[in-house]
């Protein structure tokens, strides 16, 4: 199989059943967006996620350092308008840490603000990743390639479940025994599935129905 075609919720779900199905890294596949979710007034008319993602001969191209600035120029400035909006006291700027390109949001005077923005388990967080893709890809024709993270939860919470992973998988390596990991959002399960895959010898699969899918480590059979 070198094609797959799958619809979820969001766009990286639907990218993370693709890349499962064909057996492949991000980095070894093309990905073409198809669809963008939408939600229906009153649960009419509303439209999944569609991808098509391909095996590719080489690792896919990245963006040049000057597109990926100016996808955090968009995402900063897209930002500050809506926290303008909702009336947040808050500072935007962008950093790149470990080869990764951030929009960082730092409360000014209200941490309960910034708390609320990033809801429980980071799910207000997920939603507003959601929509900065959608406009950073709408403007540029190119796939998101910024995160945005709230006072470095984002940052915590990865370096917390690469942790997880790598504990995982050594004692799925020591003990043969799968493991299952906690619920997580398809870009947590990316991580996991990353991690994982540089301790060798083992497969991740994800399992369950959202908001409770999870990643389950194993031996490679």
């Amino acid at each position: 199989m070198e094609e797959v075609e799958r619809s979820a919720a969001s766009v990286e779900e639907a990218i993370e059943a693709a890349l499962e199905e064909l057996g492949v890294s991000e980095q070894e596949a093309r990905i073409e967006i198809l669809q963008e979710p939408r939600q229906g007034f009153l649960g009419l008319n509303a439209h999944q996620a569609v991808v098509r993602v391909r095996r590719a001969g080489a690792p896919a191209p990245e963006l040049e350092p000057e597109d990926v600035e100016e996808q955090g120029e968009l995402a900063a400035d897209f930002l500050k308008g809506l926290l303008e909006a909702m009336a947040l006291d808050a500072e935007v700027e962008v950093n790149v840490v470990d080869g990764v390109t951030y929009v960082d949001v730092w409360g000014v005077s209200s941490q309960e603000d910034m708390g609320l923005l990033i809801g429980r388990r980071g799910h207000n967080l997920e939603a507003l990743q959601e929509l900065i893709r959608c406009y950073v890809q709408r403007q540029t024709e190119d796939r998101c390639h910024v995160l945005v993270d709230i006072e470095d939860y984002r940052k915590r919470r990865r370096t917390m479940i690469e942790g997880k992973a790598r504990d995982a998988a050594r004692r799925v390596r020591k003990t043969g025994r799968p493991e299952s990991l906690e619920p997580m959002s398809a870009y947590e399960r990316k991580i996991v599935h990353d991690t994982v895959a540089e301790v060798g010898g083992l497969e991740t699969a994800s399992e369950g129905e959202e908001p409770q899918r999870f990643v389950v480590v194993r031996r490679s059979s």
